[in-house]
């Protein structure tokens, strides 16, 4: 394979007063650069690339990209350089994303089995389609362990290419607040959009609910047709300002109102939900079964639906393999099914435990026991409100630890124990294989353990280290293998 030249992938309006020469990789990181190697100087909350940018070019890079002229020899001076690091690494790639058709899910829960279903709902209908997202980077032939919902630049557009050349003919991607703010894709063109809800999550990052907002709406301007939860009210004002705007198609989702797609007749079983689906625009309704509980998967099959109908298939095909889904890893999932029940969730913000918990509590025979934390150096201000939730659902609550990376742990569980309230039994545990262990020596007859928060993550971040944590592996391990077969797997 020829070795790229800076000249490849710089845009030739870029190139004045630079040399070409040979490069290897483009990176953000001062700590992976070697010589040969592009870096990017980007401006972040701790720490500014431009200050590391002389340090770099002694170190050998072939050139940096930088937003101001810092005076230095192969410099790339552009308005944007997360902007211009998206671009370089398209380029790099040989824009492979013209070789693939796009679909992208943003909001705050839900985006992770919208994706893995429109997935299925792609391959059982012979159309090849990659995945990156919260579970995986799926290229149609390997599976990366995923710790970024949407990854950074250079390794989002190395996956598109894994994905083109193994045949992929779609990719769907969740779209994160924070990849839309960083630019980490664009000149991209989606053939659909779906928002799900916004609830407060991130708020460390986006400082409000209105900038959150608005980074989640950005993806609607790269979109040929978005689909919107319109029972929630960010939906609803989403749907309203495009519909104002003009130039793009728009299909509303409801569980409440008769719309473009709604659901009626809707079953809750433990073990997942039925109902019929209405298209207005085919004049057809459509039986549906999946084994997800909860209303809110309703809403995800829904839209996983509504995509893969405005992506080209047709609503039918699209029903037919939505119905043969075994679920998502990881989402409301089914761990152990003997005398009590294990269930593993990655309900992990107040709206994720609100609706998870009020789904299984109605089938809940014996006492409800959940064991969950809030993560570290992440929004800090929903850790009440999500002890808040959890005592109003359950009979036992053990907090634990989920993720602390550099906070304390104990810190966390002691503001989210904050927020409980009435008469649930709480436990702490700083240990999460500890409280694991306590939660399933108090299992009765009947009980339901719901494990919120990790759902598919098979790592503890503490520190800057990931350590191996499966709660998978644990459950096996503590109860055996009585599990419902193929479940969610």
């Amino acid at each position: 394979m020829c070795r790229l030249r800076l000249f490849d992938i710089l845009p030739e309006n870029e190139r004045k007063g630079l040399k070409d020469c040979d490069i290897g990789i483009i990176t953000d990181d001062t700590r992976k650069l070697k010589p040969g190697d592009i870096f990017v100087a980007i401006t972040g909350r701790n720490f500014d690339g431009h200050s590391a940018c002389a340090e770099m070019l002694e170190k050998g890079a072939a050139a940096v990209v930088v937003s101001h002229d810092l005076g230095l020899p192969q410099q790339i001076v552009t308005g944007d350089t997360r902007k211009m690091y998206s671009i370089l690494s398209s380029r790099y790639f040989g824009e492979p994303t013209k070789q693939l058709k796009l679909i992208a899910a943003t909001g705050t829960n839900g985006k992770t089995t919208t994706v893995n279903l429109i997935k299925h709902i792609m391959n059982e209908c012979g159309h090849k389609c990659g995945c990156i997202g919260t579970a995986g980077y799926d290229v149609c032939g390997r599976t990366y362990e995923a710790h970024l919902t949407t990854p950074y630049q250079f390794d989002l557009y190395g996956y598109f290419r894994e994905m083109a050349d193994n045949g992929a003919e779609y990719c769907v991607m969740e779209a994160s607040s924070q990849a839309l703010s960083q630019s980490r894709f664009v000149n991209e063109r989606f053939v659909c959009g779906i928002f799900t809800n916004l609830t407060q999550d991130h708020l460390d990052w986006h400082g409000t609910m209105e900038n959150y907002y608005q980074a989640k709406k950005s993806l609607f301007d790269s979109c040929e047709t978005a689909v919107i939860n319109i029972d929630d009210k960010w939906g609803k004002r989403l749907y309203d300002e495009l519909s104002e705007k003009g130039g793009i198609k728009l299909i509303a989702l409801s569980i409440n109102d008769m719309t473009d797609i709604s659901a009626c007749r809707i079953s809750l079983r433990s073990g997942g939900v039925s109902y019929i689906l209405a298209d207005k625009a085919a004049e057809q309704a459509f039986n549906v079964s999946v084994p997800m509980p909860g209303e809110f998967n309703v809403m995800n099959s829904m839209g996983a639906a509504a995509a893969c109908e405005a992506a080209g298939l047709t609503m039918r095909e699209t029903v037919d393999a939505l119905n043969t889904s075994k679920g998502v890893c990881g989402r409301a999932e089914v761990l152990y099914d003997g005398d009590y029940t294990v269930i593993c969730d990655y309900a992990h913000t107040e709206d994720g435990l609100e609706k998870t918990l009020s789904s299984l509590k109605p089938f809940v025979k014996g006492r409800l026991i959940v064991v969950f934390g809030a993560a570290g150096e992440r929004d800090a201000g929903k850790r009440p409100g999500m002890g808040k939730c959890v005592s109003k659902y359950a009979d036992i609550a053990v907090i634990t630890s989920d993720n602390p990376r550099h906070e304390d742990p104990q810190k966390i569980i002691d503001e989210v124990k904050s927020g409980f309230e009435g008469g649930c039994e709480v436990h702490c545990r700083v240990d999460r294989l500890e409280a694991i262990k306590y939660a399933v020596s108090l299992a009765e007859k009947e009980d339901v353990i719901a494990l919120c928060g990790k759902g598919h993550e098979e790592y503890q971040a503490v520190g800057d280290d990931y350590l191996p944590f499966s709660e998978h592996s644990i459950i096996k391990e503590l109860c055996g293998n009585d599990r419902t077969e193929g479940q969610n797997r």
